[in-house]
């Protein structure tokens, strides 16, 4: 009986697992067509929408509070079988997200170069971040609600929605992309205001079909008896649970804009390098983040449910897998990064140290694979303050710390950079194995039965 239900949880654990890929996958190339599009153009035109890019991902953590909120509870509450209190959730959530996010959107659009003037970019790619902040900050709501109307769905099993949208967004922006950038089909080539028209119009068309979806797959109707009084206390457990789950991300997210502050101390050709290489690497941890995820949501309905034991088998399952195939997948990375440098730039210095980091992050992985599952899992259990100490604690001295020490005082740049981040990884992966094999999780349940 015991080997039927591993077998049935390996089964939903795989019919996640495949749209979370395929939607991430998506997500990825969504990123990828714009540096690859915008490397035709100059190699300054990526440096300066990547370094704009790492500030809009940190900026966009601010949803992630909501939305790691909402699919935790809705995890355990689907587990659990409460409905009501699954549509109270979602219910709650879109109109926090969308508040928190026509907040964000002025910010981004009123003081974009004030936060641009703070990250000291350089005065020759300042038009053109300037010019995609604010209208890819403008659009800021929209990310929103998306981000909390695509949790909802994960967490009911319908991963398949949230990623037949993103491939809808990726037709979208990759003919914006071409028709704005370079000016085709009668229009002006417009560069990077170009690619940053494309990128808001096609997540505006995305959270138009995602608000389908959630009423025709998921929620068809948000009865008002259940919002009248309004639901505060949905409110108190997304912020409960929310704001320490997000705090990992935001940790991480905030290292990050440091790190690039002192990247763009280096040199332009830096900077450039560690947005081709964010790029490709993108593509290395997808497994583990569509596996991770995936696991997490079945860890969150096994935790609701009161089974603990079955939550850690398929957590041990989820790491092997996703290690594994991250390591595989990098070394190929690695062994094909030259010609992957060639087709992106001729610039040599770019090529150069590239490479190099491709070889690095084989290592890399390791660590990052063991992350990316166990923070997931753990925050689906319920252990939701574990990895925001643990990430604030090492990223700050190990990856930041050891940056400035490798990369700027003792001259090794970028690699050194590099070199920081492979421990900084490893030394967290150790830390979340033995929380893991400890089960101290499995006192955490958000649902008290």
């Amino acid at each position: 009986m015991r080997a039927l239900h591993l077998e049935g949880l390996q089964k939903q654990l795989a019919l996640l697992a495949g749209p979370i890929f395929m939607e991430t996958l998506l997500v990825m190339t969504l990123g990828a067509v714009d540096t690859i599009m915008l490397s035709q153009h100059s190699d300054n035109s990526v440096a300066a929408v990547g370094m704009v890019n790492q500030i809009v991902s940190m900026i966009f953590l601010v949803f992630e509070v909501t939305a790691l909120g909402t699919s935790i509870l809705c995890s355990q509450y689907i587990g659990a079988r409460l409905r009501d209190k699954v549509v109270q959730t979602v219910g709650v959530s879109i109109l926090l997200n969308a508040t928190f996010g026509i907040g964000i959107s002025l910010l981004m659009y009123f003081c974009a170069d004030n936060i641009l003037n703070l990250m000291g970019l350089r005065p020759e790619l300042m038009a053109d971040g300037l010019s995609y902040m604010r209208i890819v900050g403008s659009f800021a709501f929209v990310q929103a609600i998306s981000m909390a109307i695509s949790a909802s769905l994960r967490s009911a099993n319908k991963a398949i929605y949230p990623m037949m949208v993103t491939l809808i967004v990726n037709i979208f922006n990759i003919i914006g992309n071409y028709t704005l950038i370079f000016g085709k089909f009668g229009m002006p080539a417009l560069g990077v205001e170009g690619a940053a028209i494309s990128t808001a119009a096609s997540r505006t068309v995305a959270m138009c079909v995602l608000f389908y979806f959630l009423l025709k797959k998921h929620i068809p109707k948000f009865p008002r008896e259940l919002f009248r009084p309004f639901p505060f206390i949905e409110l108190k457990n997304l912020l409960h649970i929310g704001i320490p789950s997000a705090g990992e991300q935001m940790s991480y997210s905030l290292s990050q804009v440091v790190i690039t502050y002192m990247i763009n101390m280096i040199s332009n050709e830096a900077l450039a390098t560690r947005t081709y290489c964010m790029n490709i690497i993108m593509f290395v941890y997808l497994f583990s983040i569509s596996v991770g995820q995936s696991g997490a949501i079945t860890i969150g309905h096994l935790v609701g449910d009161r089974k603990p034991h079955a939550a850690f088998i398929i957590g041990k399952l989820v790491m092997k897998i996703a290690v594994v195939t991250s390591i595989v997948v990098s070394l190929i990375f690695a062994l094909c990064g030259k010609s992957i440098f060639n087709f992106l730039t001729d610039n040599q210095e770019i090529i150069q140290v590239g490479v190099i980091i491709l070889w690095i992050d084989v290592i890399l992985e390791f660590g990052r694979a063991v992350n990316v599952f166990a923070v997931n899992a753990l925050r689906s259990a319920g252990d939701i303050y574990f990895p925001v100490l643990i990430g604030i604690c090492v990223m700050w001295t190990v990856s930041v710390g050891l940056s400035y020490l490798f990369g700027l005082s003792l001259g090794w740049g970028l690699v050194g950079m590099w070199i920081a981040f492979l421990l900084d990884e490893n030394i967290r992966a150790a830390l979340f194995i033995k929380r893991w094999w400890g089960m101290k999780w499995t006192t955490k349940s958000f649902v008290k039965q």
